[in-house]
């Protein structure tokens, strides 16, 4: 295994670091942090004394991966696949995962053609409950569709529920979608999705830190959510209980600095109860897509004021609509009585009742003036006259 002195000794050193060390693995990553590549690889190729931070038993184990590991073959095989090999440095590399620090990827394998970097400048996770409700899945295809006719790259992780409902909105719009895998990139998982992640591949981009064909475990599939929150600007959950998994991306969203965004759901169902909590916290609700692009996207990118329909009574002059507000529900006030609880004068409350009247709103009713029986009925429902 003299790979570190080899031509190409640091792309092969960094394929073989991908099979030795686990995904998000901070005492590896400062491993190669302080001593580089080459050394790590040199030092496990020799089997000498553990280096700082682990025990003599995993050392063992870590120095027999790397031993069984073949870099060259891996390559081989990714580009088989249509796979390639991104580190850092390389122009494809997204300067955002340098923010993981010692949990940064030792690399990425990418399967798809667009560049990763420039899709994860304006790029939105869209993540939550893989056994999710039909009001889950249509948030979450809505908000993606919406994201991606608005320019906005999708990342996901693939999975069954909001996931896959996520990359579909997407995809369906035309639109840009990644996802996220814990396991090797030419192994779609969950099976179940192998036609939609193959998809992804064909129209977007599918990529994760795992070597070909390894496979995925409980503890990658959590390692693999940072990823996620750290590749975009901001993380949306949409269903999640209080131990789903999503909840993970959304806190290293948060630890990150990026935006972290909550879609409510029923108070009653234990699927947002997850997300309620965040929102109790320091994550921000939203409804629909300007929400979204108002907190991830450029100056003035905002969203419209939230006002229900125009009214009629909503065109009046603001002194006019005082001196509607004033008259009784029921009965009839004289002039004096209007213009004292208008705080006008009798010959102002006098004039825009005449304009009211016109506009079918009072009718008088001997010395006085009452609501109409179509105004009172608009008060009610609040819509106008007729």
């Amino acid at each position: 295994m003299s790979i570190a002195g080899e031509p190409g000794g640091e792309l092969l050193g960094r394929v073989l670091l991908t099979r030795v060390i686990e995904p998000g693995d901070e005492v590896g990553g400062r491993w190669v942090r302080e001593l580089g590549v080459g050394e790590v690889v040199r030092r496990l190729a020799k089997g000498g004394p553990p280096l700082p931070g682990v025990s003599g038993t995993r050392w063992a184990g870590l120095v027999a991966r790397a031993q069984a590991a073949r870099p060259r073959r891996d390559l081989e095989a990714a580009r088989d696949a249509g796979v390639r090999f991104v580190s850092p440095g390389d122009a494809e590399w997204p300067g955002q995962l340098d923010d993981l620090g010692d949990a940064r990827p030792l690399a990425l394998w990418v399967r798809g053609r667009p560049s990763l970097r420039m899709w994860a400048l304006r790029s939105v996770a869209v993540v939550g409950a893989r056994a999710c409700t039909e009001y889950g899945a249509h948030m979450a295809a809505t908000l993606a569709a919406g994201l991606a006719e608005q320019g906005w790259v999708v990342v996901s992780g693939g999975a069954y529920g909001v996931d896959g409902a996520a990359h579909r909105g997407a995809l369906g719009a035309g639109g840009a979608t990644v996802a996220v895998l814990a396991c090797g990139v030419d192994r779609p998982y969950p099976r179940g999705h192998t036609r939609l992640i193959n998809r992804i591949a064909e129209q977007g981009l599918v990529i994760g830190e795992l070597p070909p064909g390894d496979h995925p475990t409980p503890s990658r599939f959590i390692l693999r959510n940072r990823l996620i929150a750290a590749l975009t600007r901001g993380t949306v959950v949409v269903e999640a209980a209080h131990r789903s998994g999503s909840l993970v991306t959304a806190r290293a969203a948060q630890r990150l600095g990026r935006h972290t965004m909550g879609v409510p759901g029923p108070a009653t169902s234990g699927l947002s109860a997850g997300v309620h909590d965040l929102l109790r916290g320091e994550a921000v609700l939203v409804t629909d897509v300007a929400d979204v692009v108002e907190l991830v996207g450029e100056i003035g990118e905002l969203a419209p004021d939230r006002r229900g329909p125009v009214l009629p009574r909503d065109l009046l002059e603001p002194a006019t609509r005082q001196v509607l507000a004033a008259l009784p529900g029921r009965g009839a006030a004289r002039p004096d009585e209007i213009a004292r609880s208008a705080q006008t004068a009798q010959d102002d409350a006098i004039a825009r009742l005449y304009e009211l009247r016109a506009l079918g709103y009072v009718e008088r009713h001997g010395d006085g003036w009452k609501l109409t029986r179509q105004a009172v009925m608009s008060v009610r429902d609040g819509r106008g006259p007729g």
